[in-house]
């Protein structure tokens, strides 16, 4: 495949150093990497804890457990962390740090020291964030205007923080973009690149074109509450339907920067455990662009009930559809690529097979969003809850967790127990299906979303949403102290158990300090798995 030179003889783990400013200074990108990933799990752990405490006081109609400013709180503290904490850094921060350089067979990111930056403006966010704590907003992780610009809660803190979180993501956007451009290794092509590298590439173009949007957005709220300029405020002259113009503008390429990344790692998974090579490889790799491309267009899909005009609303209707072409591409081509395949149902392929089918749901779902008419009985009802989770659980966070899965033994040299493994995963697709796919009929039926109390028609549906919520929560649960046993007691992982045949695979685990004893010159490819292209 390439003329590999690796650390055989001078093989130093970058794991070596110890002490904590070895790690709290380090600019190696595996750390940081792993710092991130660290960071986003606890965040993910935290708002998994307030969705098991919303779902408990949706057992039943009344508000037995908790008032219904509490549970306002405890919703516009789930969206947020696991939005702008999680989903967004996510797989984009921790794998694509530790990933990139290693699969172009590059020895670090362009910019270490602004990749460190970048880190510990995230972990500045997040401080943030939690002094506001001290008086939590109740506004919904939206911040929709004009209640954001009123509450007596502290939005400003709490949106300042989401602002500080936004320039790690433009950094980050930046150094990936220049390391994929100018790092590469010799031979390494862009149609030789891996199709995670493409994914990357495509988020790190959505975080530099669209995070700086929200920025704005945030910073001229904290403008209105501070200084009393009237931009959303209708009392003061301003406009609310302008914050969501703007809020989705960004908010809907961030969909798109939370789940590109996951598709590259499904497009990284199915063709080794398919032992088929991918089938489509440039029409996935230009897929990933499209969608990036057209989700700067569609941002008003969520506006149809705001009162804008019916041409601006037939034409993003169309252009919500349109975004759909480059998404059925992808799962067409999985779906190809598993055809025939000789398939091994390793936890992290049992992951990627869970998020074809669930992003898909989610996906076709999102179609009836997008209908000008159903949207009008469908919007801020729970099948749009559903169809979210259903994109960002059964896709993003199912990315994640298969990639976990995948590149474990790569991150770390240790491997975890398979049979424990498949056991959680079999909790955490039961538990997703049970807690979200009843939502979609509570919505079909008109039950609106963030309501504390609820009409007693719905109790049964929503009982069975949280008796799934729980079966969910021992499922991640159960996954979680399995990686952390790996890591512990797991087996010494080989260099390569998967047989896989890209860069990574090809250093030993975990990786050298700096990746390659001499910087790799690719010939040939064989991508995946299976026949060389």
């Amino acid at each position: 495949m390439a003329n590999h030179t690796i650390a055989h003889n001078v093989y130093v783990p970058f794991l070596e150093k110890k002490g904590i400013l070895s790690w709290i200074l380090s600019t190696d990108h595996k750390r940081i990497g792993i710092m991130y990933l660290i960071s986003i799990s606890f965040f993910f752990l935290v708002a998994g804890v307030f969705a098991l405490l919303l779902r408990y006081e949706l057992l039943t109609p009344a508000s037995d457990f908790v008032q219904p400013h509490t549970y306002n709180v405890l919703f516009t503290l789930h969206g947020s962390i696991m939005v702008f904490f999680f989903i967004v850094p996510g797989l984009a921060a921790s794998f694509g740090n530790f990933l990139i350089p290693l699969m172009i067979g590059a020895p670090d990111v362009a910019f270490p020291k602004l990749n460190l930056g970048s880190y510990w403006i995230y972990l500045l966010g997040t401080v943030i964030v939690l002094i506001a704590l001290a008086k939590p907003a109740d506004t919904g992780w939206t911040f929709y205007t004009p209640y954001s610009a009123t509450t007596d809660t502290d939005v400003v803190l709490i949106t300042f923080g989401v602002f500080v979180l936004g320039f790690s993501s433009i950094l980050t956007g930046l150094n990936f973009i220049v390391t994929i451009h100018k790092m590469r290794a010799p031979g390494m092509t862009w149609h030789r690149l891996p199709l995670f590298i493409w994914a990357s590439y495509a988020t790190a173009v959505l975080q530099l074109l669209a995070t700086p949007v929200v920025g704005i957005t945030l910073l001229l709220l904290i403008t209105e509450r501070t200084l009393g300029v009237g931009f959303f405020d209708p009392a003061k002259g301003g406009d609310p339907v302008l914050f969501q113009n703007f809020f989705w503008f960004y908010s809907h390429p961030a969909v798109y920067i939370m789940i590109i990344p996951a598709m590259g790692v499904i497009s990284e998974i199915i063709p080794v455990f398919a032992r088929k090579p991918i089938f489509g490889y440039k029409a996935i790799a230009y897929s990933s662009l499209g969608i990036a491309f057209i989700s700067f267009l569609v941002w008003a899909h969520h506006m149809f009930t705001s009162g804008i005009s019916d041409l601006a609303a037939t034409i993003f209707s169309f252009l919500t559809f349109l975004v759909a072409i480059p998404t059925a591409i992808k799962v067409f081509n999985w779906t190809a690529t598993l055809y025939k395949g000789s398939i091994h149902l390793h936890s992290a392929m049992l992951y990627a097979l869970a998020f074809v089918f669930l992003f898909t749901i989610g996906g076709l779902t999102g179609l009836f969003l997008g209908a000008l008419a159903a949207d009008i009985h469908l919007h801020d009802t729970y099948f749009v809850v559903a169809h979210m989770h259903y994109v960002m659980i059964g896709g993003t966070v199912m990315g994640f967790f298969g990639a976990l899965h995948f590149w474990y033994p790569k991150w770390f040299g240790r491997m975890f127990n398979e049979t424990v493994a498949k056991i959680a995963w079999f909790l955490i697709f039961i538990g997703f299906n049970v807690t979200f796919f009843p939502q979609f009929f509570m919505g079909i039926q008109g039950m609106p979303r963030r309501y504390a109390t609820y009409p007693a028609e719905f109790e049964s549906l929503m009982a069975l949403s949280t008796y799934g919520s729980w079966i969910l929560g021992l499922g991640i649960f159960i996954m979680t102290i399995n990686l952390i046993a790996g890591l512990i007691n797991g087996e010494k992982a080989p260099q390569n158990p998967y047989g896989s045949l890209s860069l990574e695979w090809q250093v030993p685990s975990p990786p050298p300090l700096e990746n390659f004893e001499e910087i790799p010159h690719v010939t040939d490819w064989t991508y995946g798995y299976g026949k060389k292209k």
